[in-house]
């Protein structure tokens, strides 16, 4: 009976950390889900590689309408949004939307690929750095996305999950 008593007490403690652990990392993911009105010029240019160690530079979208994500696949908001981003991007990429997700994952494209094979992912991803981050401001919280106009200003700055109707409406009135 006392073995069977310290299972139950170890399991209990087993689940609140996880629970408190799942908290904290949703906390630390999303801190806003309001979308920012912004203006701050020329989106800064940044080549990072991509999954397969291509450099891929956000200058190659020019002339496009570019939404750019930072996220990350521990991320619970990120993970929801990849969907309806690739759903966003299927509809619209003939029109001349490019997503850009720019992966914060401390394990690069050893974490990050297998999601993206997982979810059927096809726009571009490449790893992110601190220094990117710090071109956009420095990103408190993820995801965080801007969008990028065909004359490559940033004229929205959205914090949070978003909904796919929003995601839709910044950028419809861009194409």
């Amino acid at each position: 009976m006392n073995g069977r008593v310290n299972v139950k007490k170890f399991f209990t403690i087993l689940l609140s950390a996880a629970v408190i652990s799942a908290a904290m990392a949703l906390a630390a993911c999303q801190q806003s889900t309001a979308a920012v009105s912004s203006s701050m010029g020329k989106a800064p240019d940044f080549t990072l590689p991509d999954l397969d160690g291509k450099p891929f530079s956000l200058s190659s979208t020019a002339g496009k309408v570019v939404l750019i994500d930072f996220w990350a696949t521990w991320c619970p908001p990120c993970r929801m949004g990849v969907p309806e981003l690739q759903e966003l991007y299927d509809r619209y990429k003939a029109k001349g939307l490019v997503i850009v997700g720019v992966s914060l994952d401390q394990g690069g494209a050893a974490d990050v690929r297998p999601f993206v094979k997982a979810n059927d992912v096809t726009y571009p991803v490449v790893i992110g750095d601190q220094r990117v981050a710090n071109l956009y401001g420095g990103i408190r919280g993820i995801p965080t996305m801007f969008v990028v106009d065909r004359a490559g200003n940033v004229v929205k700055k959205l914090v949070g999950y978003q909904q796919k109707s929003v995601l839709e409406a910044a950028v419809k009135e861009l194409l």
